[in-house]
């Protein structure tokens, strides 16, 4: 008795035939289809014959794949931004809920830092008292002698800091964040201009992942949230 192979029945091949003939996108729109016609026409023509179209059909695959993987890269650029954007604002909306200073001063050490996702967030007041006791508020409130501000922002170097400044490692040791400074491994420092007459200030941002905040990051919505925050902090101190 005669034992046949798994050939499609004729009545399988019609089908197929019409459907392809109906709609070449079945073929068309798949890559592994294509490319196993390709390779099955250069097979036929042999070994000294270049086909172009086949080499031009690769070159155009791989712009495609190059297109498609920027187009990714380029929708979760944007979904990235549009979270950050809206974590901004969630931030600053609970600023505003607070109705005293007190209320203020801890909502940013506690709700403010969760929505903005950093492990440590301090407010830093230069002044020339630096001795009186600020209670509950030194958990988040730092006050600092004239002058420190700068000197932190820029490392202790004689150039003056850049308004927001990003950076890795762990912070040096005349930080501002207490006994949480061994965890951190990256900060984002952004200085305060609290008007005529007053000292700077500065918010300290600090993450235990060394790649939150780095040098060469956009700065464009911590400086939106710096700027806002500005307005609201020399109206609590006026």
């Amino acid at each position: 008795m005669a034992v046949t192979g798994p050939a499609q029945e004729p009545g399988t091949q019609d089908e197929w035939r019409r459907r392809v003939l109906a709609d070449p996108g079945l073929i068309l729109d798949d890559p592994e289809l294509m490319r196993a016609l390709v390779l099955t026409s250069e097979r036929a023509m042999g070994g000294n014959v270049v086909d172009l179209r086949a080499m031009a059909m690769e070159r155009l695959e791989t712009r495609l794949e190059r297109l498609d993987e920027t187009h990714r890269a380029v929708i979760a650029a944007a979904y990235e931004n549009l979270s950050a954007t809206n974590q901004v604002h969630r931030a600053f909306l609970r600023l505003l809920d607070a109705e005293k200073f007190d209320d203020f001063v801890l909502a940013l050490g506690g709700d403010v830092a969760q929505i903005l996702r950093v492990d440590n967030l301090r407010l830093v007041l230069e002044s020339a008292d630096t001795g009186g006791n600020l209670g509950p508020l030194s958990r988040v409130l730092v006050v600092r002698p004239a002058g420190f501000v700068a000197s932190y922002m820029s490392a202790g170097r004689p150039t003056p800091p850049r308004p927001i400044v990003l950076r890795q490692g762990e912070p040096p040791a005349q930080n501002p964040y207490g006994n949480k400074a061994h965890d951190l491994r990256s900060e984002a420092l952004i200085s305060l201009d609290l008007g005529k007459g007053r000292l700077p200030g500065m918010l300290a941002m600090g993450a235990e992942d060394p790649h939150h905040f780095k040098p060469g990051q956009g700065t464009d919505l911590i400086g939106f949230f710096a700027g806002a925050f500005e307005r609201v902090l020399r109206r609590w101190l006026a």
